[in-house]
């Protein structure tokens, strides 16, 4: 059956109202409503952060006695369940005396999961679903991709020159591109729930890790460093004062148990992780992050574990910043680590390839 145009237009609108919360949202995904009756919008809303009201009672809210017999437009499957921080949404779409309600998907959750449909329609309304599902899908991918896999989407970014160079043969990087691509990739890491690098990358460049935009933003992605022998130093930037209760160490049960109370008494989180071939468990080091509320993952780098991640099947989308410039020399730092596969036929295949001209650089973006 075909979705009718007035349904789309509003549609349209609830999923504009969801995009404003994007960044903010994490554990919970990005949600927009609005309520129609007699042919006008009566009332709208979007969740704005995890723990705030979400977008179907802030619509009702705004829309008040007006909502009786109207319709409401939802991105997202309206939550029936109570292990949360706010009160379910089912309840109150009930009590609204709404006669319709339009939603674009149904809620991978398994707590939710078509319950909170059953519960609408088992109360008498006029329940659709499907209207622009694609365009809902694609604005909580992340969110999706973490309730149906177990881990969160994973982004490996980094950054090299034309030949494929990340740093001299001494370990210089900064900078390889120029302030339009680093501007634009701040951009990024503000849009993830977590930012993840080796510990090699500690010990080499000391980065802050934190979202630099010039501006106030709503909240700084949490800061993994995988580091299976625990040798990142008290001193790095990621465990100063102001950074070290967002930042998570990463490690296998081999550490040293001294080593582990010393930075537990200094409020810093470790992550006890399995190991592999040993080292962390990249795949059981994601699993628990996605138990942790983690949608959205940056892996940043450096080269091994860009092959480590890459080998490990983890990485779900690719985005290389690429400079207008040539390094040069054998002994110079790669982009990817470890060793090359034997025959060609192994090489990783990147689709859905796209180009972006940043600045003076060029910013490359696929799909693995």
């Amino acid at each position: 059956m075909k979705t009718a145009a007035h349904d789309i237009r509003y549609m349209t609108r609830a999923l504009k109202l969801a995009a404003r919360g994007r960044g903010r949202t994490s554990p919970n995904p990005m949600v927009g409503a609005v309520v129609v009756s007699g042919g006008r919008i009566v009332g709208e809303g979007f969740h704005r952060k995890a723990g705030a009201s979400h977008a179907e009672v802030i619509a009702l809210q705004a829309a008040g006695p007006r909502a009786r017999d109207g319709t409401l437009y939802v991105t997202l499957e309206p939550c029936s369940h109570t292990r949360k921080r706010t009160p379910p949404c089912v309840p109150a779409i009930m009590a609204a005396g709404l006669r319709r309600v339009v939603v674009a998907m149904r809620d991978p959750n398994p707590r939710v999961n078509g319950e909170g449909l059953r519960r609408l329609k088992r109360a008498g309304l006029s329940v659709s679903v499907g209207c622009l599902e694609r365009q809902a899908e694609q604005l909580n991918d992340s969110y999706i991709h973490r309730m149906r896999t177990g881990r969160p989407l994973v982004t490996l970014k980094m950054a090299m020159t034309l030949d494929g160079k990340t740093a001299t043969a001494a370990g210089e990087s900064k900078w390889i591109t120029g302030p339009e691509a680093r501007r634009h990739a701040h951009h990024l890491r503000s849009q993830v729930d977590a930012i993840m690098v080796g510990v090699r990358t500690v010990l080499a460049d000391d980065p802050q890790l934190t979202v630099r935009l010039g501006r106030p933003i709503a909240r700084q992605p949490l800061r993994i460093i995988m580091d299976s022998g625990l040798r990142t130093p008290l001193t790095a930037k990621v465990l100063s004062h102001r950074l070290r209760q967002g930042t998570i160490i990463a490690v296998t049960h081999r550490v040293p148990q001294a080593r582990l109370t010393r930075l537990k008494r200094r409020g810093i989180s470790v992550l006890t992780v399995p190991s592999e071939r040993g080292r962390v468990s990249l795949r059981a080091c994601l699993q628990q992050l996605a138990r942790m509320g983690i949608n959205q993952l940056l892996i940043e780098g450096g080269s091994e574990l860009a092959a480590s991640a890459l080998q490990s099947g983890v990485v779900d989308r690719l985005r290389l910043y690429i400079a207008p410039r040539l390094l040069g020399g054998n002994d110079a730092k790669g982009l990817i680590g470890g060793s090359c596969p034997p025959e060609l036929f192994r090489a990783l295949s990147v689709s859905r390839l796209s180009a972006k001209k940043i600045g003076s650089d060029l910013m490359l973006e696929g799909t693995l």
